[in-house]
């Protein structure tokens, strides 16, 4: 079976393409608003270290699920950055990958599986309004 993957599916910090959401750039690249107003406008979306295989993973993961999500990829120096404009959103450290759902912070890579094996992780979707089976 053949999945239609999406020509954007990644989002890049520092990038001024004119494809990526046009919002001014502050703290050293990154706008901690435009993180935000991600997080709160997507379903799900995945924000991860660039290059990081365990973001591939839970994209992944995901995708078999019928979940298209969006990875937002930070560099190593803007990590402490998004890290801080995020904390509202999140009771405990943010660990990358952090997947969030509905606009709030689900967890990491174990977190998401841990819920999928144990059969949880459709319902939480469909609520979240990323599935609609």
């Amino acid at each position: 079976m053949h999945q239609a993957i999406p020509f954007r599916t990644c989002l890049k910090t520092g990038t001024r393409d004119s494809r990526d959401l046009p919002v001014p750039e502050s703290n050293n690249g990154v706008d901690a608003s435009n993180v935000l107003k991600m997080v709160s406008e997507n379903a799900v979306i995945i924000i991860g270290r660039k290059g990081c295989c365990m973001c591939h993973v839970v994209k992944r993961l995901l995708q078999g699920l019928g979940v298209n999500p969006p990875v937002y990829e930070v560099d190593d120096h803007h990590e402490p950055v998004v890290a801080a404009q995020l904390s509202p959103l999140q009771s405990q450290t943010l660990q990358f990958p952090a997947v969030f759902v509905g606009g709030k912070l689900f967890g990491g890579l174990e977190r998401v599986m841990a819920t999928h094996i144990s059969g949880e992780l459709v319902p939480i979707l469909k609520d979240a309004g990323a599935l609609w089976l």
